[in-house]
């Protein structure tokens, strides 16, 4: 596997370096003896040219056969982008990570500015503190947040944040905007944030800190993590508004109602209990 270079989802080709998948794998949970045993299965299969997304489905594929939950945190990313095509799930789940930070939330919440009225994505409240959250969801992994995103973001706050701080009714200070997405942000896009003081997360920032660790941290999987459901399954759920594995757990009557049969009713669960306590 040395000196072979392999193709990003953005089209550029960067030099494959064996390391950076075996962290990848080892963040899954993985132990050292199933991380070896891919590492030494791809050495016949990873050739000069090939695609990101191919080492990651033959990674992902042996790593499903030898343990489902490491499969699971190691498709988390993908998990994301697949609670499309709407941004509205990703709302649910950002709003469900800020509960477990202590915020009380609501979900697209129309707020008049001082100009116009706009749709806040998620709005949270912690210690009569006001936070705008902004979610940007992006179907693919090669779209990245350039400046204009936090330019326009920011625009928006700006206009809510004078409107609802002068208003004699609210007992609470609006405070912050935040801008979440499920991919990256662009140098520029971070550097504008620090400036204008809006608060950035996306899958790698801030440095280890990312949504991703953070979904960790907290259990909050998407129910588009579990490998025990096919993707039209998983559609069905997510239009049943059961978007975290958590919330299935609680509402395991709808596995029933789109006709999944007891056994594998009972594979599902197993598999997200796991997920849960590992």
């Amino acid at each position: 596997m040395d000196n072979f270079f392999i193709s990003k989802s953005n089209g550029d080709k960067e030099l494959f370096l064996p390391n950076k998948l075996r962290e990848s794998l080892k963040k899954s949970g993985a132990i050292n003896q199933y991380i070896n045993l891919i590492m030494e299965e791809l050495t016949s299969q990873i050739y000069d040219g090939i695609s990101s997304k191919e080492i990651y489905k033959k990674a992902f594929s042996l790593l499903k056969k030898m343990n489902r939950t490491y499969a699971s945190k190691y498709s988390l990313k993908k998990a994301l982008f697949d609670l499309g095509p709407t941004g509205f799930p990703f709302e649910r789940l950002v709003s469900a990570l800020l509960k477990q930070k202590g915020y009380k939330t609501k979900v697209g919440e129309l707020l008049f500015g001082e100009c116009v009225t706009h749709e806040i994505d998620v709005l949270a409240e912690k210690d009569q503190v006001i936070y705008a959250v902004e979610c940007k969801f992006h179907s693919k992994p090669q779209v990245k947040n350039n400046v204009k995103i936090p330019l326009y973001i920011n625009s928006r706050f700006i206009d809510i944040q004078k409107q609802w701080n002068k208003n004699p009714k609210n007992t609470s200070h609006l405070k912050q905007g935040w801008l979440v997405t499920n991919t990256k942000f662009t140098k520029d896009a971070i550097n504008y944030a620090k400036c204008v003081g809006l608060k950035l997360l996306s899958w790698d920032y801030p440095k280890n800190n990312g949504i991703g660790k953070n979904i960790d941290e907290f259990g909050l999987y998407p129910i588009t993590a579990l490998t025990t459901l096919t993707k039209s399954e998983k559609k069905q759920i997510i239009e049943n508004d059961i978007i975290l594995i958590t919330e299935l757990r609680q509402s395991a009557f709808v596995l029933n109602k789109i006709r999944i049969s007891p056994i594998r009713i009972e594979r599902i669960l197993a598999e997200a209990q796991h997920l849960l306590t590992k």
